[in-house]
């Protein structure tokens, strides 16, 4: 035993003198090279030596002036889970932090450059603009489509720099030791040195005075799964990581051809990116050469706009971003040319049967109307109910299903009424509001109908409600529809007309009670059906080639291709175009896309009539299903597929996904080419795969997406069992259960699944219920002003800009801004810094920031502090404190943490999925790995990348999410802790009893009333219409 001991105190002690000549070495190394330096004997921090860097224990400080930060150099390496809060061991600074503190914003020139050379100017003017338009494009259709998919993907053109910076890091780490290896080399060391002073051979001459290590000890958490009660047992949302099946047949060719795409949008995409990346022109305007010559770069406006009380942009109530720019439509067709607005409304086939269409109306409470495209129920039947005298008892709403119908519909109305939009017709979307009080006609999306109704359950103010585009089935359609059921009841004065495709108007009417249904008479002529002899792999290039089949082989008459989304469409153009200019005096065919985000001005020109002896193909998404109709088209191409949204458990998020139609979008699409002659409609599957791989009808919405929402918004307005909600499709149970768990998880439902007061203040907010949250839980911890702005730049699109030529120069304009801490803090650093220069669109321009975008986070951030005002909530900041921001941001993301497992590399701490910090974040590559850290949602690309990150102290997690994690405290047994957990389960069960009992007393109240109002007390006859004095008209409800 004691020769051991020797052994293992000879090789201690052979390691300590070589480690000795090695520092020892270094430092002299170090001295010689000082000597040597220009700048030796200046007034400067004077470099720790290289062995300290090596030492996990020691600060890591940095080597360069422009690379140290003064704050860090003196401070311990953070891991995410230190109890030394960071205002006490760094100085409060103001804007900018130390890595910004070498960035002069004024100094920048304007001129871009790339190795020396500045783009052309019209280049990137057109670049900038047509960001400008695809910004347009994510903002508007947030709410029709909620869900991202590869072209609206934060990280889509992030993949070359996602390698680049990944290699830089493997090399950073080639010639280190692993984390794994340094920890097992100091407990080998530690385990030695227990050893020797356990055995007396050696004894400890020098007392320990450094506490660091025990302030630097590693914080480990306990995860723990509690349910609460009123789940019974029946959740399933433990790890599950496959999507909801929106396909019949997963192993049929038609969805396995979804998941893979069209080959050749994919081979464009590359080739378009390339092409992009070789332009580089020369431009001397702006320059310092320039200036000599006098070619001078044009003016920017850099007046500083008006500004209110608050410090924020003034922006007038009703002046929102899309109607400040709308103006009046020219005619295009040669019908609009032709004929004034009021010869165009009664040419349409609803003004036909106007007077029977109002009779009916009159008559029933609830009307289903429908009516094929084009026909004028979406725009002539508020007029109706208007020219009839409705507006006299109130508004006359209608409801659409996506934000840019909704805009653009009101817009055509005022026109054909001649008023000014935003009087007596108006348009309400999320955040954008373009009524007044003299608003009779109002236009919005069906999300607003549904707040409106928490402070209006009896929606009192609405004389009657169009729902058009019922057939769609969308989440908020669906809970509309329950709700509007129930104050039908209450309100017998209130109209409801459902609008609908022929698919589901019988099921409409079924559901409110077979009320009648109005069909606005229409022409249809019969059209032959060509199914394809062998399944098609490659949808687009399959489209192209019947395209051109049809043109160059076919009768006259135009095209109607059905597409996927924007980019197969342009895609399937630009093939068209390029394969007609290969063959030798083609017929001339003109080629137009149509999706809903498509600029106004390029919608119309397919309504345009062709030039004599030319075709029309217009490729289209399913807008051109119901939503529109254009004369003349004898051909339809049916490729079979739609996106549709769906919930992704996995990354926590919905998603756009590529799917196989319904047969019922099938047969919509094959009648478009029924609309003024016989035609055909060319499918691009098989017969087969009609019959027996495609769903009769589409899968509603409500039974494949995330329903927090949804479940916070029916339990504020009062019911109480969800399951029983008259829903025309239920969803899953599952589904619905699990919503609760995850409201429960954020404090909005209590243990018996009642609204909590948190919940009920979230409800009032337009967000995601854990921003809401966020929100709330800042007033608590005193820091509104940082968080009202983060939330308000995480509900638009990317601000940052990443032009294709100069990649390098975003990139590195990016990284100015981060704050090493928190993707979050970095989002409030750019907006703080935007503010500090005015609100100027030139700055954003410099620093490769959308200016668009930052105006519309300013225009939510407005109205988000008029709700926050209207619930008395109070706006303050916390200075530079921003370990409070961090801890507020936990709170609402906590169940969305992850935990350091290598470099750069995380696992979720509940699910133990990989996750990765993506290279754009401020997190990666900075020396330091939080132990501990939050994320907003996980993308999907190569890897699974989380977007926005924020380090967090373990204790915050332990705090904001008891039911999930755990301090590891020594002496507590294992015992112990399920003790603990039993105890938790019994109160929470216990509570779950005790309101089963209330709701038995109340059912036994309930019932003893009945019987007691069923007792005759009187003979006296009951005549109909008569009242009491004072009785009120009608029963209200409330």
């Amino acid at each position: 035993m004691n020769s051991n001991n020797g052994g293992l105190y000879k090789r201690s002690f052979n390691k300590n003198k070589i480690r000795k000549r090695e520092r020892d070495s270094d430092v002299k190394e170090e001295i010689r090279d000082r000597e040597k330096s220009t700048d030796y004997g200046r007034s400067r921090s004077v470099p720790v030596s290289s062995w300290r860097d090596s030492d996990r224990n020691s600060p890591r400080i940095s080597r360069s002036d422009w690379d140290s930060t003064p704050t860090r150099s003196s401070t311990p390496r953070f891991s995410g889970g230190g109890l030394t809060p960071r205002k006490e061991y760094q100085p409060m600074r103001d804007f900018p932090t130390p890595r910004l503190a070498t960035f002069d914003y004024d100094e920048l020139d304007f001129a871009f450059k790339q190795d020396g050379e500045e783009i052309n100017e019209d280049n990137e003017r057109h670049h900038w603009e047509e960001e400008q338009r695809q910004l347009d494009r994510d903002w508007y259709s947030m709410e029709e489509s909620g869900a991202m998919d590869d072209t609206h993907n934060p990280f889509a053109d992030y993949s070359d720099f996602v390698e680049k910076k990944e290699n830089e890091l493997a090399q950073k780490q080639l010639k280190k030791l692993t984390a794994r290896q340094e920890q097992y080399n100091k407990d080998n060391e530690l385990w030695e040195t227990n050893r020797m002073l356990t055995s007396g051979i050696v004894q400890r001459k020098e007392i320990d005075l450094d506490f660091d290590g025990d302030s630097e000890a590693r914080v480990h958490l306990l995860v723990h799964d509690i349910r609460p009660p009123f789940l019974d047992g029946r959740t399933v949302f433990t790890k599950q990581l496959g999507t909801v099946q929106s396909v019949k047949d997963p192993t049929s060719d038609l969805a396995v051809f979804s998941r893979k795409g069209s080959q050749l949008v994919k081979e464009k995409r590359e080739q378009i990116e390339r092409q992009k990346a070789a332009k580089s022109v020369v431009d001397v305007a702006g320059t310092a050469l320039g200036n000599i010559m006098g070619v001078k770069a044009p003016d920017e406006d850099s007046a500083t706009p008006p500004q209110n009380s608050d410090g924020e942009l003034e922006i007038p109530k009703g002046d929102s971003q899309f109607a400040s720019h709308l103006k009046a439509s020219e005619a295009v067709s040669s019908f609009a040319r032709s004929k004034t607005l009021r010869e165009q409304r009664e040419f349409l086939p609803a003004f036909a049967v106007r007077e029977e269409l109002l009779r009916i109306i009159r008559d029933n409470q609830v009307v289903v109307v429908v009516g094929e495209t084009g026909s004028g129920k979406t725009t002539q039947l508020t007029q109706y109910l208007y020219e009839d005298g409705y507006n006299n008892y109130g508004t006359i709403g209608c409801t659409q299903p996506r934000r840019v119908a909704a805009m653009s519909v009101a817009k055509r109305v005022s026109e054909e009424m001649e008023c000014k939009l935003g009087t007596t017709v108006g348009y309400a979307i999320r955040f954008e509001d373009c009524t007044s009080e003299s608003t009779v006609i109002k236009y919005m999306t069906d999300g607003v109908l549904l707040r409106e109704s928490l402070k209006e359950p009896d929606l009192d103010h609405y004389s009657s409600i169009i729902m058009d585009e019922a057939h769609e089935r969308s989440l908020q359609t669906d809970v509309i529809m329950g709700l509007l059921k129930q104050v039908l009841a209450r309100r017998r004065d209130l109209k409801l007309i459902v609008t609908s495709a022929t698919m589901n108007a019988e099921k409409f009417s079924s559901f409110f009670g077979n009320c009648p249904t109005f069909k606005i008479p229409g022409r249809t002529f019969p059209v032959e059906i060509m199914f394809s002899k062998t399944p098609c792999e490659d949808y687009v290039d399959s489209a192209v080639k019947q395209v051109l089949a049809i043109h160059l082989g076919h009768p006259s008459g135009d095209i109607l291709v059905f597409m996927t989304g924007q980019e197969d469409i342009e895609i399937t153009c630009k093939v068209i175009t390029e394969r007609l200019q290969q063959l030798d005096n083609p017929p001339e065919l003109a080629v137009l896309p149509i999706y809903s985000q498509l600029p106004a001005d390029l919608q119309a020109k397919i309504f345009e009539k062709a030039p004599d002896n030319a075709r029309k193909v217009i490729v289209a998404t399913n807008i051109a299903e119901t939503s529109l109709t254009v004369d003349g088209i004898m051909y339809v191409v049916d490729t079979g597929f739609n996106k549709l949204k769906v919930f992704n458990p996995k990354i926590g998020m919905d998603s756009l996904q590529i799917t196989p139609i319904s047969q019922a979008n099938a047969n919509q699409r094959s009648g478009r080419a029924g609309r003024t002659g016989a035609g055909t409609c060319y499918r691009l599957y098989t017969e087969h795969a009609y019959q027996h791989e495609m769903f009769m009808n589409t899968i509603p919405e409500i039974q494949r997406t995330n329903l927090a929402n949804v479940v916070l918004l029916l339990k504020s307005l009062g019911v109480k069992n969800l399951l029983d909600f008259d829903f025309m499709d239920p969803p899953p149970q599952d589904n619905i259960l699990n919503s609760m768990y995850q409201l429960w998880i954020l404090g909005a439902l209590d243990n018996t699944g009642e609204l909590t007061p948190l919940g009920r203040r979230m409800v009032e907010f337009p967000l995601d219920p854990s921003l809401s949250k966020m929100l709330i839980v800042s007033e608590e911890l005193g820091c509104t002003a940082e968080i009202l702005t983060i939330v308000s730049m995480l509900s638009v699109p990317s601000v940052f800009y990443r032009p294709k030529e100069r990649m390098e120069e975003s990139d590195a304009a990016r990284e100015k801004f981060f704050v090493p801490e928190s993707d979050h803090l970095t989002l409030l650093h750019v907006y703080t810094q935007w503010k500090s220069h005015g609100f100027r669109d030139d700055w954003c321009i410099k620093h490769y920031i959308h200016s668009k975008a930052m105006r519309k986070a300013q225009e939510v951030r407005l109205q988000l502090l008029d709700i926050m005002k209207a619930e008395k909530m109070e706006i303050v900041s916390c200075g530079t404190d921003w370990d409070v921001v961090r801890k507020c941001i936990c709170s609402a993301y906590f169940h969305q943490a992850a935990r350091v497992k290598g470099i750069g590399e995380y696992v979720n701490c509940r699910t133990g999925m990989p996750c990765h910090l993506h290279p754009t974040s401020a997190l990666y590559g900075l020396g330091y790995t939080p132990d501990y850290i939050v994320y907003h949602e996980l993308v999907m690309t190569s890897k699974e990348y989380m977007q926005c990150v924020t380090a967090v102290d373990p204790y915050w997690l332990a705090e904001m999410g008891p039911m999930f994690y755990s301090v590891k405290e020594k002496n507590f047994t294992q015992k112990e802790k399920r003790a603990a957990n039993k105890a938790e389960m019994a109160r929470m069960t216990m509570e779950m009893q005790m309101k089963t009992a209330r709701e038995k007393e109340e059912e036994e109240a309930k019932e003893l009333q009945r019987k007691a109002m069923a007792t005759p007390k009187s003979s006296k006859i009951v005549i109909p219409g008569r009242r009491e004095p004072g009785a009120p008209l009608r029963k209200r409800g409330f």
